[in-house]
């Protein structure tokens, strides 16, 4: 049989399993054969994949959930771009509308808040002048 660096072997070639841990091989009756053998100490893959498993399902949960959400605000993102959309339209109109008002009926109005403005400008200049002296 050929010899391995593990020393000389007559398992086969199994013997660079050894270094493995939790994992030892025996002969079996004399036959090429190899039976392997996992330590019951590091066994736990099974509730290392129950685990995995659990986790799997959670990001599954998670990722419908963010699936959810994502399609909630785009549906309230374009419900609010039409909502703006006709705020927009309905703006324009009453500008529209207020300016036609505007030129039929003059804006007198304002010309009558500027000199009221200036009338009491100057009411307060001379009160103040007044009161110095």
């Amino acid at each position: 049989m050929a010899s391995s660096s593990y020393g000389g072997s007559s398992y086969g070639g199994a013997a660079s399993y050894r270094s493995r841990e939790g994992l030892s091989t025996r002969a079996v009756g004399g036959s090429d054969e190899i039976q392997l053998r996992i330590d019951p100490m590091h066994a736990d893959f099974d509730d290392e994949i129950t685990g995995l498993r659990t986790q799997v399902k959670k990001l599954r949960h998670v990722a419908e959930e963010i699936g959810t959400e994502a399609r909630f605000q785009k549906d309230f993102l374009n419900q609010l771009q039409m909502t703006v959309l006709k705020a927009q339209a309905g703006v324009k109109n009453n500008l529209r509308r207020l300016n036609k008002s505007i030129i039929q009926h003059g804006s007198n109005h304002i010309v009558q808040v500027v000199v009221f403005a200036l009338i009491c400008f100057f009411v307060v200049y001379f009160w103040a002048k007044m009161s110095r002296k």
